[in-house]
């Protein structure tokens, strides 16, 4: 039942755009499939899938009462709640009026372009092609000043760093300190759903994870910036994915350390063992069987379905207006937020722009490091990871490959990266020049971005790091 449950949950996310019938079909069919499956042989059901999808999935399914019982253990696992002592009932009417007040803004019809050049700024689109053929847009607020580079987390983009807005988004605060600032995108979200052969309705352009964004995605953008603005090296500022894919790179290609005169880690997620966030803790035990499902029914790419979020809404949040406001979009039903430092007015604003769509492999390879407790390349099953990496079990990434100047920030209360994960990766590093704690005991992932108090309790920071480097 919680296979069948964690499947039906990331198919529901997985669908926008659609009727509900549509969508009823596709959930009753399913079902039934699901059903199928266990009941029958499963040589029987899925003859028709290749042979290294079969055998993942096997393998999948003789691993998951050991992942299940391990996500389980009362002892080692806190679940984290919308209510928390920030998030009291007396703020319920402020709330509400304060995002109602933002449903008249003109930003939420804006894209990127138009959302900076409003404000008075200039704005670049420029195009990067892969190694392996896609085609990403990368954003560029120029200026006079030394090159900062800018990278999004997982169902992000570049309008990330402008969607607070002038006062506290990041990329205008580096461009009034008179930083070049570049915005990258990965392959697969709004920004960057083109390739030279594939199209976006193609399983295989959805043949991605994290991996490959770090492997392809960042060095040719890397390459471009540092082509264009002709320099030798760049500020690297990444947020969740926007590190994960860092670590890989440096990792995996490490003559690109060179071209890195620091990177800054905001909220670095590489080991994700005492991840917090109830949902990934939910799904993550199910995610190999679940993502071959996918793969099955042709679902490649994990898109917000406002209607079926409610479900999981009911569930993590609770039934009002308050929840209905901050919980029917799929990035809070992840990582949790903060009242504290929402800037509840500005949601409609952040709804519109946030999320950007990623692939279900992402969310997998995610899936994969809770289970395993490990920084590792994607597992497909014993048969395909011996054809692929000469092994049964994926490689870790050789973190020791990672020399360029790194900087850590993190929180207590955030739902994707624990002090104890964070406390690990600095332990693998031997290049980290400095680890700073948010003082501020509900900070949440996205707070990294969007606080209200980004000015104070990360910009300052930043601003010193970058100017040293």
């Amino acid at each position: 039942m919680l296979v069948r449950a964690l499947f039906l949950t990331l198919v529901l996310l997985s669908c926008e755009g659609q009727n509900v019938d549509l969508l009823s079909n596709i959930v009753d069919s399913a079902r039934h499939l699901v059903n199928d499956i266990t009941k029958v042989p499963i040589v029987q059901q899925v003859s028709q899938v290749s042979g290294d999808l079969l055998a993942q999935t096997a393998d999948a399914l003789t691993t998951i009462p050991l992942a299940v019982a391990r996500s389980l253990d009362l002892n080692d696992i806190i679940f984290p709640m919308f209510i928390s002592d920030s998030n009291v009932v007396e703020l319920t009417d402020q709330i509400i009026s304060e995002f109602n007040a933002g449903l008249d803004n003109e930003d939420i019809t804006l894209n990127i372009t138009g959302l900076v050049t409003k404000y008075g700024y200039p704005i670049e689109r420029h195009q990067v092609i892969t190694k392996d053929g896609y085609i990403l847009s990368v954003y560029r607020i120029p200026n006079n000043g030394s090159v900062v580079f800018l990278m999004h987390g997982l169902l992000g983009s570049s309008d990330d760093f402008v969607v607070a807005g002038p006062e506290c988004g990041l990329a205008y605060l580096l461009f009034n300190e008179g930083y070049d600032v570049w915005m990258g995108n990965s392959r697969g979200n709004k920004h960057s759903r083109q390739h030279l052969d594939l199209d976006p309705s193609q399983s295989a352009f959805w043949d991605f994870s994290w991996h490959e964004i770090g492997r392809y995605d960042l060095p040719a953008m890397i390459d471009y910036v540092l082509q264009a603005t002709r320099t030798n090296k760049l500020k690297y500022v990444g947020h969740s994915q926007g590190t994960t894919s860092f670590f890989v790179m440096a990792s995996e290609r490490p003559k690109y350390n060179s071209k890195i005169s620091l990177m800054v880690a905001l909220s670095p997620v590489a080991f994700m063992t005492h991840v917090k966030s109830p949902l990934v803790k939910l799904l993550a035990p199910g995610t190999p069987f679940v993502h071959s499902m996918m793969q099955i029914l042709g679902v490649y790419e994990i898109l917000p379905h406002n209607s079926a979020s409610r479900i999981l809404k009911r569930m993590l949040c609770g039934i009002g207006p308050v929840a209905e406001i901050i919980c029917s979009n799929l990035i809070f039903l992840l990582i949790g937020f903060d009242f504290g430092q929402l800037n509840v007015t500005n949601l409609p604003v952040l709804y519109s722009h946030i999320p950007s769509g990623a692939s279900a492999k992402q969310f997998a390879h995610y899936g994969q490091g809770v289970v395993s407790e490990d920084f590792r390349q994607f597992d497909y099953g014993d048969i395909k990871n011996l054809d692929l990496y000469g092994s049964n079990m994926p490689p870790s990434y050789n973190l020791e490959n990672i020399i360029a100047p790194v900087s850590m920030f993190y929180s207590e209360a955030d739902w994707f990266t624990d002090p104890r994960d964070v406390d690990k990766l600095y332990r693998r590093l031997g290049n980290v020049i400095d680890l700073y704690k948010v003082p501020y005991d509900h900070f949440s992932h996205l707070d990294f971005i969007i606080a209200k108090d980004f000015k104070t309790l990360i910009y300052s920071r930043l601003r010193k790091l970058l100017k040293h480097f």
